[in-house]
């Protein structure tokens, strides 16, 4: 008989209670497997913008697979693309089957939580899906291969599968995979193309979106000294403290943030409908993956801090450090929404915004600012000034001469 503890009117069986917690240790799944790299956004980060992670043309992956009605319907494209893949590479499809279900345990090992298909529908996704990948990345390279409806996409599935499916059907003097993915959202985050010059022979990404982080990360200047979180003041407050913007033509990544001399050197953004989608995913793999910095969210926190108001939307889209395509409330909203309910433990910009702060705090540069504003701003009130001055000059000699004589 189990032990039985009486308080006020309560009773609890412990044996009966340790059994039932025992037996849910056994049957749940309280391990992450080492490689897991693909999450479900927590509910935390999705409330803020449900759209912004859900597709809506092509699932890619099991977590969203066959839930809408448009994912079927798009269905029949990737099965476009995997018929022009077997018959130009004279691949059969169960080469691809047989080839991908060797990996399917590491395949699911990649996603965290309950994959709600069995293992039959788990392999016929990862082919389908991966083999689209691989050919719309080649039809984008190469014109030939594209038809008129060729389709754009989004972005989490297990980087090695597409290894995989890539190595059975490439060719002779053929770019690499990472090259092809590259090429294919080469301006997605700026004019100025993302690089694969930093990322190392060995470096392997997670999935599409890690290779995308990895190409900002890697590429960028950024200064990774840990140091204590401190605000940066807005883009109107910068100004009145006398600090000039500038496009930062040779900046590799948009991370890239310089400050020296009373000049602010960001390189140039593009924001546009694809932008918040991109940014959100991002941040979310960096909360959830264990051992990846949050390098993307520190940039997000620093954005959101300069840019506070529509009028500091409008300086930077002067100074083109900010190519906007949205409407400037739009854009300005997205920045001010874009990190709320992250946590970081590491402030990626700290240098950066303590030589900010110190800059703001004396006083010169904030007076030379407001004798620039208010009495320099025109030609013709500069002349005035030499006017005035040539003036009082003349005066004062005049009544100096008078007084010696």
């Amino acid at each position: 008989m189990g032990e039985t503890i009486k308080s006020y009117e309560i009773s609890i069986n412990v044996d009966t209670l340790t059994d039932e917690l025992e037996e849910e240790l056994k049957s749940s799944d309280l391990f992450m497997p080492s490689n897991c790299c693909i999450f479900k956004v927590p509910t935390i980060l999705l409330r803020h913008n449900l759209k912004a992670y859900y597709p809506n043309a092509f699932s890619i992956g099991p977590f969203h697979y066959n839930r809408q009605p448009l994912m079927k319907s798009t269905q029949i494209v990737k099965l476009k693309y995997l018929r022009d893949l077997i018959l130009r590479s004279k691949k059969s499809l169960r080469n691809f089957t047989e080839a991908v279900s060797k990996s399917q345990k590491q395949a699911r090992e990649s996603y965290a939580g309950p994959i709600e298909i069995d293992n039959k529908e788990f392999i016929k996704v990862l082919v389908l899906d991966g083999c689209f990948i691989v050919e719309l990345f080649r039809k984008h390279a190469t014109e030939k291969l594209r038809d008129k409806d060729d389709p754009i996409f989004t972005m989490s599935f297990p980087w090695f599968v597409l290894e995989i499916l890539f190595d059975m059907t490439k060719t002779d003097r053929e770019q690499t995979l990472v090259e092809l993915a590259i090429d294919f959202f080469a301006n997605i985050f700026s004019a100025t193309p993302l690089s694969t010059k930093a990322l190392s022979g060995n470096h392997r990404s997670k999935h599409i979106l890690d290779l995308l982080r990895n190409c900002l990360v890697l590429s960028s200047r950024i200064d990774q000294g840990k140091t204590a979180w401190q605000p940066m003041p807005s883009a109107t407050s910068l100004k009145d403290a006398g600090i000039k913007f500038k496009k930062c033509s040779m900046g590799k990544s948009i991370l890239d943030i310089r400050f020296e001399k009373g000049i602010l050197e960001m390189s140039p953004l593009f924001i546009q409908e694809t932008t918040e989608p991109l940014f959100r995913n991002l941040i979310s793999f960096e909360q959830c993956c264990p051992n990846v910095a949050s390098v993307i969210t520190s940039y997000a926190i620093l954005m959101d801090n300069i840019i506070n108001t529509n009028e500091d939307m409008e300086i930077l889209c002067k100074k083109k450090v900010i190519e906007n395509w949205l409407n400037v409330e739009d854009a300005t909203r997205f920045f001010n929404q874009l990190y709320n309910d992250t946590y970081i433990k590491e402030n990626f910009y700290g240098v950066l915004t303590t030589a900010v702060n110190l800059h703001c705090q004396r006083r010169w540069p904030k007076y030379r600012a407001v004798l620039m504003r208010d009495y320099f701003r025109h030609p013709w009130a500069l002349i005035y000034v030499f006017v005035a001055a040539f003036l009082v000059i003349c005066t004062f000699l005049q009544t100096l001469f008078s007084i010696v004589k």
